[in-house]
């Protein structure tokens, strides 16, 4: 068979794709103008994009606090560029540690209270590095079920034996704990906040769990810093961060930047330092990055306003959807689902979305479950009050046109159907 055999079955055959786990073939989702992924920006200013000449609401970003375009960070990276130009052109390992690593290291230490940090080139590099070197050929990796991918991805790529829990369940997590054969190393990875719900981990009964089982923990925060917690993440949140091990996080989000980082105890801080393949083999973060996420940082630090703001929009946000009729679920956050269902139908609707001037994420499987698609919302600090009013005035235009939409005729009463 050639390799490249299932590539073209993939690109013309929806069959074929939807045994991979696409019910919504990308090309015919193209052909039929509801290809929702890829799309170039002429021009992003936060809030508000620019694409094919029109300008949008931008509802999709991860900028919770609006800072990617802050005077103050915009001028350190620009700065950065000026003396250390735009490439470390080595590892961290060997050649391409900075001060400026350093100085963000002990800055977030410092500001999550923790003894050391490590600075990584990405977050999902960061999630690969730390886990693959912790958890060895005797050990248990323990994880919820719907964890970040880059979580997921580095239990796979440790030697140990990976079990996941059924969602923030703990009757479920108990059950994982207990079949952990005796005198294993155990580690248990969560989310903060969940990137597709917004709900926030139940910490405080995970903490108790790991200390009754003696199973270290970490707290992957990318979605929880500058949201909750005061800006420090879910463990200030519960004010249960002496009692996490390790808090991870990405500068991607509320950072304004790129990269990621690891915080905890120096002995495990320094075994990854020195175990860590993502870290040892891949280029370090360039100067202008990590002079923005420490310009942003600076500004999470003095101005604590623009965290309460980006939560008072969200509560604004999740009840005028409620309001509406959408279901947004159990979300706590600046994230916050709109839940569709069928693939197509969530195609449908970003689409009528795009036409009404507002930016959204789509999730469809395999990225979802099947039947659970999704449009993925998020707010920042910065929307206006115009804005949100704009936001929803749109998803009033999405309500109208599915109460328009014909609904097929049952062929027998619902009360009928067999149990799935």
């Amino acid at each position: 068979m050639d390799l490249f055999e299932k590539c073209l079955a993939f690109h013309s055959d929806p069959a074929f794709a939807e045994r991979l786990g696409y019910p919504a073939n990308p090309q015919r989702a193209k052909e039929l103008g509801l290809y929702p992924y890829f799309i170039p920006l002429e021009h992003a200013e936060g809030t508000e994009i620019v694409v094919d000449g029109r300008r949008l609401i931008m509802l999709g970003s991860n900028n919770y606090l609006g800072l990617t375009t802050h005077p103050a960070v915009r001028e350190a990276a620009t700065a950065a560029i000026r003396e250390y130009g735009t490439s470390c052109t080595g590892s961290r390992f060997l050649n391409g540690t900075l001060t400026l690593h350093c100085q963000l290291e002990e800055r977030l230490a410092s500001f999550l209270g923790k003894d050391e940090a490590i600075v990584f080139s990405t977050g999902y590099q960061t999630n690969l590095g730390v886990i693959s070197s912790l958890v060895g050929r005797r050990d248990v990796v323990i994880c919820d079920k719907d964890d970040h991918a880059s979580i997921v991805d580095g239990c796979r790529l440790s030697t140990g034996r990976l079990l996941r829990y059924q969602h923030n369940d703990m009757a479920d997590l108990r059950k994982a704990l207990a079949v952990c054969s005796t005198g294993a190393g155990k580690l248990l990875a969560t989310d903060g906040v969940f990137s597709m719900s917004g709900e926030i981990a139940r910490l405080p009964e995970i903490v108790s769990l790991c200390r009754e089982t003696d199973t270290r923990l970490l707290v992957d925060d990318a979605h929880g810093i500058g949201v909750v917690g005061g800006g420090r993440g879910t463990a200030h949140h519960y004010g249960v961060q002496d009692d996490v091990d390790l808090l991870l996080g990405t500068f991607s989000k509320s950072l304004a930047s790129i990269g990621g980082y690891i915080a905890g105890g120096t002995e495990a801080i320094h075994w990854i330092r020195h175990m860590a393949r993502s870290l040892i083999f891949s280029a370090s973060l360039p100067a202008p990055n990590v002079a923005a996420a420490l310009a942003a940082l600076d500004i999470i630090e003095n101005e604590p306003e623009r965290v309460d703001r980006v939560n008072r929009n969200a509560d604004c946000m999740r009840d005028g959807l409620r309001d509406l009729g959408f279901d947004v679920s159990c979300s706590e956050t600046p994230i916050i689902p709109i839940h569709i269902g069928d693939a197509m139908n969530a195609l449908r609707a970003w689409r009528i979305l795009y036409d009404a001037g507002v930016y959204v994420n789509v999730a469809i499987p395999p990225a979802v479950p099947q039947g659970q698609s999704l449009l993925r919302t998020s707010v920042m600090a910065t929307h206006t009050h115009a804005h949100l009013e704009a936001v929803l005035d749109a998803f009033a235009i999405l309500k109208r046109a599915n109460e328009d939409e014909p609904k097929p005729v049952a062929a027998r009463d619902p009360v009928d159907e067999p149990d799935r």
